[in-house]
């Protein structure tokens, strides 16, 4: 019983691992878009150096 309830527990955590992954992969895409729409936007401006972003 026990070894089937590990199997059980793994299979679990490795899914819920491959959920956050993937939610994670979809974030970074998200803010990858964002950053290159800004990019874009900045360059299209003709005020000289002025940035969307305070870093």
């Amino acid at each position: 019983m026990v070894p089937i309830l590990l199997v059980l527990l793994l299979a679990l955590l490795l899914f819920g691992l491959g959920f956050a992954v993937k939610m994670l992969w979809w974030i970074a895409i998200i803010v990858l878009v964002v950053w290159l729409l800004g990019f874009l936007v900045r360059s299209t401006t003709a005020s000289g150096r002025s940035r969307w972003y305070r870093w």
